[in-house]
């Protein structure tokens, strides 16, 4: 790892309780009887809207804490779409039974920061200082049970980003 990916892992480390506590009301909030307290997100594969020979496969593993009133807050780690180590600290919303007769179906929404596009890729994201970008990221899933499900992640302008969750 270079030093300045250590250092940006261990400066994510070291906000992250102040990260908690600003951004995650409720972060040791009980939650509804028999709600799982931690989701964890796997992504095999991201399809790309158009092709660039740089590109890379991503690959991206997520684990959320579940808050109170459908919130979450959580950290990413995946390799970006041009081979970089990467991560990702968000907060976000998720907003369950959108459709009447569909209650698997819910759609949410995180934004946080994301560091890793650096060096010659580092204007492939928006508003990039030093390897830090804001990000917004809405998402679609489907719950295949109380425990799995699917969900397709939006990449901005980039790319849609397909994965499984687990709850436990």
């Amino acid at each position: 790892m270079r030093p300045l990916h250590c250092f940006a892992a261990t400066a994510a480390l070291l906000c992250a309780p102040a990260f908690a506590f600003n951004a995650c009301p409720g972060w040791d909030d009980p939650l509804p009887e028999g709600q799982s307290r931690y989701e964890l997100f796997a992504s095999p594969y991201t399809h790309h809207w158009s092709h660039d020979p740089e590109h890379r496969p991503v690959f991206a593993l997520a684990l959320n804490r579940q808050l109170p009133d459908d919130r979450f807050c959580g950290l990413s780690l995946f390799r970006n779409s041009f081979g970089q180590p990467s991560g990702y600290l968000y907060a976000g919303k998720r907003w369950n039974d959108l459709i009447d007769g569909w209650p698997q179906v819910y759609a949410q929404v995180s934004a946080g920061v994301i560091y890793g596009y650096v060096g010659q890729y580092k204007n492939k994201v928006p508003a990039n200082v030093g390897g830090f970008s804001p990000a917004i990221v809405p998402a679609i899933g489907y719950r295949l049970s109380d425990k799995a499900g699917l969900e397709v992640q939006i990449l901005g302008t980039a790319a849609l980003m397909f994965g499984f969750t687990w709850r436990y």
